[in-house]
């Protein structure tokens, strides 16, 4: 039996909240989330689809800013889109989402020079995505 070579890359999680919520994100403290839409920009250079299938459990050890978000029973992740990236990738995509969606300051970023790596979008964002030959993942 062959063994899978695990995928590497970066990826955007989109993640909808259904209403307004306040969530203690560690050190970030106690942050305000509006509803609506929002996606985060992540890297996996071990296994891209352990990292997903870590995001989408409910419980689960707070490690990153987004795992106190996606720990609220008001978010959900609704779409993943992936690439087979080098790790700098993350915040090149970070960047570009910096320009055409509201960041949330110093969200997911504590190792790098970026202003966030999570931001508010609409759904044209997600389609400029697609434009930036990201993939829906899908498992």
């Amino acid at each position: 039996m062959q063994t899978m070579k695990p995928i590497k890359g970066i990826y955007v999680l989109i993640i909808k909240v259904n209403k307004p919520i306040n969530v203690n994100v560690g050190r970030l403290g106690k942050l305000k989330f509006d509803k609506g839409l929002y996606a985060y920009v992540g890297s996996a250079q071990n296994n891209l689809v352990s990292r997903i299938a870590r995001h989408k459990r409910k419980n689960k050890k707070k490690f990153w800013h987004v795992d106190y978000l996606l720990s609220n029973k008001s978010a959900k992740i609704i779409k993943v889109l992936y690439a087979k990236r080098k790790k700098e990738w993350e915040c090149k995509i970070a960047k570009q989402l910096s320009k055409q969606a509201e960041p949330i300051i110093g969200f997911g970023c504590s190792d790098c020079k970026c202003h966030s790596h999570l931001f508010k979008i609409n759904k044209d964002v997600i389609k400029n995505l697609r434009l930036l030959n990201l993939k829906e993942f899908n498992a």
